[in-house]
């Protein structure tokens, strides 16, 4: 029964006044009650700090209850709140607001996968950036991102590391029950590589990978669609011509190693260690597809976000904080150590040293030297959002219209991060959007139909 369904009406026509005893009528009754859900902050869990100003300067405005209610009568509080808005700056307020008071909740779990995409939130733990504002949390080591993606949901992790691509595709409800999921800050650029076993050390050229099977970390990922890029580019059908399955970064070598598969795209560390457990060689890093291309991110529920916003707060900031001094490629070898232990990604150091400071061996027999081999930028672009709509929907994971940068916005929180990045004294992006090439291959981010419009081999 809808809130104001047929018992109220019922009530007037019988001419009992309202059910409550209070109001002369039920339509009384139900103009009061819409007046309280609306000074109550009812109407959007997602605007509640709008909803306590717009109850403030709507009690300032009409401090006697019924003028108030009989404004709000006449004209709807959609239609004031959009009146208010004219002539007080609600979104200001409501910014200011929800960066003050105490943290609601100090004492956090969040999930990550042992790879170091997740280095930021990981690294946060030991070297103390959680302490330093003013949180308590534990780190969680979990096995794959299906588990990680159902703790989150469960509420057992308060946030997590996730593929950049999954809080998309839980919003949109692609794979799973549509539950809002918010991207606050990328956790890493680059830092994935196409990694073969060592036996196909003379079928370099992909046209020549017809029949492989390859190991994706996740249907939703950056590694899923980069490496379905990649041979499509090469005229290989990647749901035609080979096999790709998803498997859980840390069984990757393991699964080399047993000819299960013929390679995987992956993140490190285990490129790396497939070639230190000489097993398999990097055929070629991701940053030589798309320099600078997003790979994992901090994410959380909308409810976290919006129920908890100070804890939320404090938490974004430890992470882009965190990321900014990731970055640094002074600071790279101590954080190699000391995310190196069981309890984080349980590598030898020498592993993730060659990653973290670029200076590696391909397994081919030379040693590379590439510093930005895998890069730490917090901004979540809503082109990169964009552009990872552009696959799920050439792929057919989505079908239908896309509404691209409706989708973009609400999903990478970009203006929350650049003005946290600000308040830790970096300098983030002016724009939200921008426009980069995949393989030589111009993006628009306006354009994101001609786009998927424009391959050769899809789903769409």
């Amino acid at each position: 029964m809808a809130l104001f369904d047929n018992p109220f009406t019922a009530a007037n026509r019988l001419g009992r006044g309202c059910v409550c005893g209070r109001h002369g009528s039920a339509r009384e009754h139900e103009a009061a009650l819409r007046t309280e859900a609306f000074e109550a902050g009812q109407a959007s869990e997602e605007s509640r700090y709008g909803r306590v100003v717009e109850q403030a300067v709507m009690r300032a405005l009409f401090p006697e209850d019924g003028r108030r209610r009989a404004f709000l009568k006449a004209v709807g509080a959609s239609t004031a709140a959009a009146a208010l808005a004219t002539v007080f700056p609600l979104g200001a307020a409501s910014e200011a607001l929800a960066q003050t008071g105490p943290i609601e909740k100090k004492d956090l779990k969040v999930g990550f996968i042992p790879i170091t995409c997740a280095t930021p939130i990981i690294m946060a733990h030991p070297l103390g950036f959680y302490s330093r504002h003013g949180l308590n949390v534990e780190v969680v080591r979990t096995a794959g991102w299906a588990v990680i993606r159902d703790k989150t949901i469960n509420k057992e992790y308060d946030a997590a590391h996730m593929l950049a691509p999954m809080p998309i595709a839980m919003t949109m409800g692609a794979g799973s029950n549509p539950i809002p999921y918010a991207v606050g800050a990328i956790e890493n650029i680059n830092g994935q590589a196409i990694t073969l076993a060592t036996k196909h050390k003379d079928k370099r050229d992909p046209r020549d990978w017809k029949g492989f099977r390859f190991a994706v970390p996740f249907d939703y990922s950056m590694h899923n669609y980069l490496l379905r890029y990649y041979l499509a580019e090469a005229g290989i059908d990647p749901d035609r011509d080979v096999q790709i399955r998803s498997v859980p970064p840390p069984e990757m070598v393991a699964n080399l190693r047993a000819d299960n598969i013929d390679g995987f795209l992956g993140p490190d560390p285990f490129n790396q260690r497939a070639v230190f457990d000489g097993v398999g060689f990097i055929h070629i890093l991701s940053k030589e597809l798309w320099d600078g291309h997003p790979c994992c991110a901090f994410a959380a529920s909308r409810d976290f976000v919006t129920t908890l916003p100070n804890t939320y707060r404090a938490l974004l900031k430890s992470i882009i904080d965190a990321t900014a001094h990731a970055q640094k490629a002074e600071n790279r070898k101590a954080i190699a150590e000391a995310i190196a232990a069981p309890n984080y990604l349980n590598q030898p150091v020498t592993v993730l040293e060659q990653i973290l400071t670029g200076t590696y061996a391909d397994g081919l027999g030379q040693v590379k030297r590439d510093p930005n081999r895998i890069q730490f930028d917090p901004f979540p672009w809503d082109s990169f959002a964009v552009w990872i709509l552009t696959q799920m929907k050439r792929w057919g994971q989505i079908k239908g219209d896309v509404d691209y940068a409706g989708i973009a916005r609400q999903v990478f929180l970009a203006t929350d991060a650049g003005a946290m990045m600000k308040e830790l004294g970096l300098t983030p992006p002016t724009a939200t959007t921008k426009t980069f090439a995949v393989m030589g291959k111009a993006f628009d981010p306006a354009k994101p139909e001609d786009y998927v419009a424009s391959f050769a081999i899809k789903r769409a």
